[in-house]
């Protein structure tokens, strides 16, 4: 059985060495950010469960769609339309559907 030899620039589809160290040291860095990024999202499904705890125990309803509006809104401006759907997915996410 031979093995098979995967190089950088065929892995990252660059066309030369240099890009391709270029791409992959990128690529770990997008990788940490991506984790960093999941972990603040679990955080925040964590706070949200709390705000949602509270509101229910004193009688309230498990979501408020005026602030969920907001957040859609503060999304929205800082990121175009990809931001709504975004938020939309965070909002599912800490939520659930409603």
């Amino acid at each position: 059985m031979t093995a098979t030899h995967v190089t950088p620039t065929e892995v990252t589809g660059a066309r030369t060495p240099e890009a391709a160290d270029v791409i992959t040291g990128a690529r770990e860095r997008i990788d940490t950010l991506d984790d960093r990024i999941i972990g603040l999202i679990q955080e925040r499904m964590a706070v949200s469960a709390v705000i949602q705890e509270a509101r229910i125990t004193s009688g309230g309803r498990r979501v408020n769609l005026s602030r969920e509006m907001e957040i859609l809104g503060h999304y929205s401006e800082a990121l175009g339309k990809p931001g709504t759907a975004l938020a939309m997915t965070l909002l599912e996410l800490c939520r659930g559907r409603i």
